[in-house]
């Protein structure tokens, strides 16, 4: 039987149907209405039942999107406008019947798709593969039969039903949303939903109070938090599509383009814009000019294809798809979408939560001080005492994270035997212990450590340097006041104190929590993740700034800051951005570091506004409430821990989350963005020069200055040696700063270069005109072809060496040169020679075109010195121009 969405159902042991059970409408129930609407009990469900219900429900997996079939990803990675573009070309190259141009064309682009589409699927299968690291079990109470005893066994979390009940214990991860029927100190960390760092109380009420926000009600868990402290025995009540995590992961409208999709996108329409005048002009020039009619469409055609880059979705695509592998053979970091490694590499500002990634999800003793704001060791003594005894004797599992900082602080607590154990209590909000030293039986003491107004009204003595004195009003504004002062320098006071009882048998209650001696405050602060001030001097070195997100408490948020070395400057809340319109909102982010209460429409505002003002953003993010940010920004990065949604948003995975991962992931990024850009800078330069001569040359010669295949043949050769930059490396001076395809400043260098390589075929054809006798007459076209196709080459070899920023050559750029140099001097001299209608130049020409080429050379070294220099004196923080 399939469960139907909106159809009532009835349970298998009820007679009456219900409607398909959600958090929302349990909350208002007490725990004896739940069982009863969900047709369990405490002993949990029959096994039978529990398969029935598994049926109707559904497995507890959130709806995440099906894998992309192979057909679909090849579809969607010809959308690149660049790439429908050589389709065109292929398409009109096919009217004309220039087969192999059209064939060539097609095999480019299926070449590039297929990279795109391969890379793409390894990394879902990667992410897939991190995924099933997770744990995924639950600890439920089932029964085999109707009236049998209950047995506690682990199960997969996706075989998990409504009405299924569960244990939960500290440092489960909470597997579906759950309504308590009993807990003991239960504490839950809800950062996945709401961002909030800190534990929150929960405890099974049995008279709850409806409406408001359910992640606020103390009765209910959600599926993606995680248990801090204490432990629990609850009911779950929705599972799957049904909880709270998978409604608030439902994407909200469309995602906005990325950096690397602005840019390309810039540059290939760029290209279009040349492609879609430039070849009708040539046209119309030719049959006004020359009087030619159709015949000069070929010409036209081959000026389209001389200006076209066939190689660029290949050259780009095998750039990404090799930076993502190097990657991921470390199962460092997952790239799930190819032009996220460009987005990495061009991020100037890096959005993070603090929790987690600045600091661990554990907290650290600063110190211990007494009522008169000295240190005492004392006070750390004795909540040492409380946390050790607690534990042993109210029999909780193990330590909260409050309780392990204090037993790892100090080891100043032997000596003492434990009598009795009041666990923490959310509304008591403190825990008691009762110890005794073995030389003094007749007198047993009470610690106390808790919330700073919880202990402090069970006081009425304070003791000062081993003195007790009344704990009167002024006392107590005073020590409010050095509460307040501590809290406010971000750190979280426990408060403790003491009273000495008559020995005894009995049992201790509440009641006896009451007449104690304060004895001062244990500070406690945020452990900083261990390289996280070293990742962040890192990423600063490298022109990426960091900003801080986080739903905690402005003091504390900006103490984590400076204790890592990030000077937070002034904290801004975020209910006063509430009503900035989006101007004031960017000039404000600007200058921001650090913004608290965030919530996540406060977070994706910011990195919205962000990118409005002209950075690219990175978001670091691993809840449901990270979702808008995530999608907001130019990358989304998560850790593999992260929730399902937030995982599947996510457009770069860390196996860790650690920062010096996502430093590396940036050089990388950069690393491949920069031998994009060294390839469109020659090819564009030398095609964008090749046009100009050509068109010059058109108006002049009684034929083609170069066939349609030889302007192909010429242009691949070109780009397969090109594909060595792929295995290149950049100039270490190009990695220490963002770097962006930016589509105004590549053209801005492309248009000075290209007039120096139409210069040089200018110089070629005067070379031919004089050496090579009837080189410009329609007989001795190919004896042009030929000397033209020569120099086209050696001019590119050239333009491959000296246009690189790094002066070193690596082996695979060197072999490339050198075979691109050898295929323009023998091509000619080869039997492929007649198929491609060049001809067997005479010496002379060689011995003069040598001195062209090293002309050429030596003006094009000199314009790249001057280039670099009028570059480093005006580079600004983030690359522009020199992009």
């Amino acid at each position: 039987m399939v469960w139907a969405p909106d159809a009532p159902a009835v349970c298998p042991d009820l007679a009456s149907p219900i409607q398909r059970p959600t958090a929302a409408t349990m909350a208002p129930l007490t725990r004896f209405e739940v069982l009863r609407r969900l047709d369990t009990g405490l002993r949990g469900l029959v096994e039978a039942h529990a398969e029935e219900r598994l049926l109707r429900h559904g497995e507890n997996t959130i709806p995440t999107a099906l894998p992309v079939s192979w057909p679909r990803r090849l579809v969607r990675s010809v959308r690149d406008p660049f790439t429908l573009v050589l389709l065109c070309l292929g398409l009109v190259s096919a009217a004309i019947a220039s087969w192999g141009t059209a064939g060539v064309i097609v095999v480019l682009v299926a070449i590039s798709c297929v990279l795109r589409s391969s890379g793409e699927y390894r990394a879902d299968r990667s992410t897939a593969a991190l995924r099933r690291l997770l744990p995924t079990t639950a600890t439920v109470q089932r029964r085999v039969h109707v009236g049998g005893m209950p047995v506690s066994r682990e199960i997969p979390v996706e075989q998990l039903v409504p009405g299924d009940v569960i244990k939960l214990g500290p440092g489960d991860l909470v597997p579906a949303d759950v309504r308590l029927l009993r807990c003991s100190g239960l504490t839950v960390h809800q950062a996945a939903l709401t961002g909030e760092s800190g534990p929150v109380a929960k405890h099974a009420s049995d008279a709850p109070t409806p409406g408001g926000d359910l992640l606020a009600l103390p009765h209910l868990c959600f599926q993606g938090t995680s248990v801090v402290s204490g432990s629990a025995l609850a009911v779950v009540v929705a599972t799957g599509a049904d909880t709270r995590l998978a409604g608030a992961g439902r994407p909200v409208g469309r995602r906005a383009a990325s950096a690397f999709d602005r840019s390309v996108n810039g540059i290939s329409w760029s290209l279009v814009r040349f492609m879609v005048l430039i070849p009708p002009l040539a046209l119309i020039v030719n049959v006004v000019l020359r009087g030619r009619g159709l015949e000069a469409l070929p010409f036209a055609v081959a000026v389209a294809v001389g200006l076209t880059p066939e190689m660029l979705p290949v050259v780009v695509t095998a750039a990404l798809a090799r930076g993502s592998a190097a990657l991921a053979r470390g199962r460092e970091v997952i790239v799930k979408r190819l032009p996220a490694l460009h987005d990495l590499g061009a991020m100037t500002v890096l959005c993070t939560d603090k929790t987690g990634t600045l600091t661990q999800d554990r907290p650290i003793v600063d110190c211990a001080i007494g009522p008169d704001g000295r240190r005492d060791e004392q006070v750390l003594r004795w909540a040492a005492v409380n946390s050790l005894w607690t534990l042993q004797l109210a029999d909780l599992p193990s330590p909260d994270a409050l309780d392990e900082a204090i037993l790892q602080a100090t080891q100043e607590f032997e000596g003492f035997e434990g009598v009795a154990a009041l666990p923490f209590d959310p509304v008591r909000r403190i825990s008691s212990a009762v110890v005794h030293h073995p030389g003094s039986a007749d007198s047993q003491t009470l610690v106390v450590k808790g919330a700073v107004e919880s202990v402090l009204q069970r006081c009425t003595r304070a003791r000062t340097a081993g003195t007790d004195h009344r704990l009167d009003a002024a006392t107590l504004d005073r020590l409010h006041h050095l509460a307040e002062k501590k809290a406010g320098e971000g750190r979280r006071l426990i408060a403790v104190a003491i009273a000495r009882r008559p020995g005894r048998i009995g049992p201790y209650g509440p009641e006896d929590e009451q007449d104690l001696i304060f004895l001062g405050f244990v500070a406690l602060r945020d452990a900083p993740v261990p390289g996280a001030a070293d990742a962040l001097a890192v990423l600063a070195r490298r022109g990426v700034t960091v900003k801080v997100l986080t739903g905690d408490h402005p003091a504390t948020a900006g103490q984590v800051c400076r204790d890592l070395g990030i000077d937070p400057g002034a904290v801004v809340v975020c209910d006063e951005i509430d009503g900035l319109d989006d101007a004031a909102l960017r000039e404000l982010a600007g200058r921001t570091t650090v913004f608290a209460r965030c919530s996540p429409d406060h977070k994706a505002r910011i990195v919205q506004a962000l990118r409005e003002a002209g950075h690219n953003t990175g978001f670091l993010g691993d809840g449901v409430n990270d979702l808008p940010a995530l999608r907001a920004a130019d990358v989304g990065i998560c850790p593999r821990d992260a929730v399902d949604v937030s995982r599947e948003a996510a457009d770069v995975v860390l196996a860790a989350k650690d920062l010096a991962a996502i430093g590396h992931a940036i050089l990388v990024g950069r690393h491949s963005t920069g031998n994009i850009v060294t390839y469109l800078r020659v090819v564009l330069s030398s095609n964008l020069g090749n046009v100009i001569a050509m068109l010059g040359a058109g108006l002049f010669l009684p034929f083609l200055p170069m066939l349609p295949m030889q302007v192909l043949v010429q242009n691949l050769c070109f780009d397969a040696a090109q594909l060595a930059f792929v295995f290149d490396r950049p100039d270490p001076a190009a990695l220490r700063r963002p770097s962006r395809l930016m589509p105004r400043g590549l053209f801005r260098f492309v248009v000075g270069f290209a007039s120096l390589n139409a210069m040089a075929d200018l110089a070629t054809f005067a070379v031919l005109a004089s050496v090579v006798s009837g080189s410009t007459e329609p007989g001795g076209q190919a004896f042009f072809h030929s000397g033209w196709f020569v120099e086209n080459l050696l001019t590119q070899a050239l333009m491959m060496l000296l246009l690189r920023r790094r002066r070193a050559v690596s082996v695979p750029l060197f072999v490339a040169i050198g075979a691109l140099a050898c295929i323009g001097i023998l091509l000619p001299l080869s039997p492929a020679a007649a198929f491609l209608g060049l001809a067997t130049l005479p010496a002379t020409f060689y011995m003069v075109l040598a001195v062209v080429v090293v002309l050429y050379g030596g003006a094009l070294a000199s314009l790249t010195l001057a280039r670099r220099a009028s570059t480093a004196e005006r580079l600004p923080a983030v690359v522009g121009d020199d992009a």
